[in-house]
């Protein structure tokens, strides 16, 4: 599976988890809709979970006049995916890895979901980088 299918297939589990409370393994297999499992996928949903608290931490000061329970769903789950991306998989370039989630913003959030992701990312990044 390309690296950009998982992301979309990660995403729409992560969406489920935290919208349904569904199982995070049942939510992987719904979203891969019989396709093969893959290991970046898994890597990203069960990361993305178990470090939710810290990531919501890193991307909280970033939300200008809001907060992580105001956000939409959908963009809440391509942040968190994107910030544990960037904190945790340092072999994948930072900025690949923001191209990636406003591409899933542009195709799943509404029309401000690709400036607001690309804005907050960046600035994580750079938070990041220091």
């Amino acid at each position: 599976m390309k690296r950009r299918t998982a992301r979309e297939k990660a995403l729409q589990a992560l969406f489920q988890v935290n919208v349904s409370q569904t199982d995070p393994n049942e939510a992987i297999t719904h979203a891969l809709e019989d396709q093969q499992q893959d290991d970046f996928m898994n890597m990203l949903v069960f990361g993305a979970i178990e470090h939710e608290q810290e990531l919501d931490q890193l991307i909280q000061p970033h939300l200008k006049n809001w907060t992580m329970d105001r956000l939409a769903n959908i963009d809440k789950a391509i942040l968190r995916l994107a910030t544990y991306e960037l904190k945790y998989e340092e072999e994948i370039p930072s900025n690949v890895t923001i191209d990636e989630a406003v591409e899933l913003a542009k195709a799943f959030g509404d029309d401000h979901s690709s400036k607001f992701v690309n804005g907050v990312l960046s600035k994580i990044k750079q938070e990041l980088d220091q």
